[in-house]
């Protein structure tokens, strides 16, 4: 029986997607988290400490394992393991990414010069370092204009800028998350950069897809039909199929290629988030990165006869075919519940209500009462999702809309009394 290395972070919405994918397509497992677990030594083949931030260490860590436990594939879930997974797959001599290519995927401000010098289209940008002057960087940048940090993910620390004080004010903002010790740590020389770029009007899409020997599979197109337009950027509604025109969708899928070639993307899954031109016009990049779609979002998805996006990927890792298994004929949608607004969180109402909407498929409140909210620009979590089926883009996100207009969050000021959102 092949075995799988999956990389899952103790704090990813991932792991039970991909646990139930590997059960279902009858493979052996060891986990392997940052904490160490106190059944490791009850289950030593199956579970493993390993150091994400240190790719190098976790590639010896894992060669001497393989030394009694066969490993046939390596998949990290998300930004915080991709490098380590490409790092230890090259240590043992398995299909992979190029370890520089996947750093460069999880830097933005690298990403930039990659797409740059490779001539992709992408917006104009900067990169700062938080120890330079903000004011006086501000009076060297076109308006409007985004600032971010260099790898965070999820939005957090995205803010646009329309004059000087809102560059100054965001900057402040940014290098404040930035001084965070769990962000430091996370992002190490890079805690220290600001990347600013212009600000790109038009709509933004998502593409998911999958690299075969450096070919680009697309596996969905999503729209989202919400506009992200600042001050800050947080994602709500992802439908699928795209709506745009044959031809815009087939650029998309080009720039969306000529940026993996450009960072030297080869395997496995990619995550694209691009902006499109009204009417369908110029496609430019915002980001490309060597994972596939976080959050629960990838429950929208279905293949062949019914195979999850996390089986997909696994078939693909271990080298199994994954031809002819295209995406279901019916539209799907997930809304990742945005927080209104801080406090700590007391219940969420209406959930049955919600479920009872038409296409509506599940409710999934992710964010637990006692929890702490904090939206962006600052968090980074989503209080939960919401899924729709239907036989349309437009029924699908409809759909999503009712369901999120029916729950109502109770919502405690930290210093004051509960309130109700929704």
């Amino acid at each position: 029986m092949p075995r799988v290395l999956l990389l899952l972070p103790t704090t990813t919405y991932r792991a039970p997607d991909f646990l139930e994918a590997a059960e279902r397509l009858g493979v052996e497992v060891t986990v392997a988290s940052e904490r160490p677990s106190t059944l490791e030594r009850l289950n030593p083949g199956g579970l493993l400490t390993l150091d994400f931030r240190d790719a190098e260490g976790a590639a010896r860590r894992v060669r001497e394992f393989a030394g009694s436990h066969r490993i046939d594939a390596v998949v990290g879930v998300d930004e915080d393991t991709a490098v380590a997974a490409a790092a230890i797959a090259e240590s043992l001599g398995l299909t992979h990414n190029p370890v520089s290519a996947v750093r460069a995927a999880r830097n933005k401000g690298l990403m930039r010069q990659r797409l740059l010098e490779a001539g992709v289209p992408a917006p104009r940008f900067r990169l700062h370092s938080l120890d330079d002057d903000p004011e006086r960087a501000a009076r060297t940048v076109s308006y409007p204009c985004v600032l971010k940090p260099t790898f965070l993910a999820a939005s957090r620390g995205v803010i646009r800028a329309d004059r000087e004080s809102d560059f100054v004010a965001a900057w402040r903002r940014i290098a404040a998350i930035l001084d965070d010790p769990e962000a430091a740590r996370r992002g190490g020389a890079a805690a220290r950069e600001i990347l600013v770029e212009e600000f790109l009007p038009g709509g933004e899409v998502a593409l998911e897809g999958l690299l075969e020997r450096g070919r680009l599979r697309v596996l969905a197109l999503f729209d989202k039909p919400d506009p992200l337009d600042g001050p800050y950027f947080e994602e709500t509604i992802y439908v699928t199929p795209s709506r745009l025109a044959p031809e815009a969708q087939e650029r998309i899928a080009s720039v969306a290629s000529s940026a993996a070639a450009a960072l030297g993307l080869v395997d496995g899954p990619v995550h694209a988030e691009l902006r499109v031109g009204a009417g369908g016009g110029e496609v430019r990049v915002l980001e490309i990165a060597a994972r596939s779609i976080g959050g629960l979002c990838s429950r929208t998805l279905r293949f062949g006869t019914g195979l999850s996006l996390e089986e997909l990927i696994l078939r693909h890792a271990l080298g199994s075919t994954v031809d002819g298994l295209d995406r279901e004929s019916r539209a799907a949608g997930v809304m990742m519940i945005p927080i209104p607004r801080a406090g700590v969180l007391e219940g969420v109402d209406g959930i049955e209500e919600a479920r009872a909407v038409p296409n509506v498929t599940d409710v999934t409140i992710s964010a637990h009462p006692g929890q702490t909210l904090v939206p962006l620009p600052e968090g980074s979590r989503y209080l939960g999702f919401l899924f729709a089926r239907a036989q349309t883009p437009g029924e699908a996100e409809e759909a999503l809309r009712r369901a999120h207009a029916a729950l109502r969050f109770r919502i405690r000021n930290e210093r004051g009394p509960s309130l109700r959102s929704g």
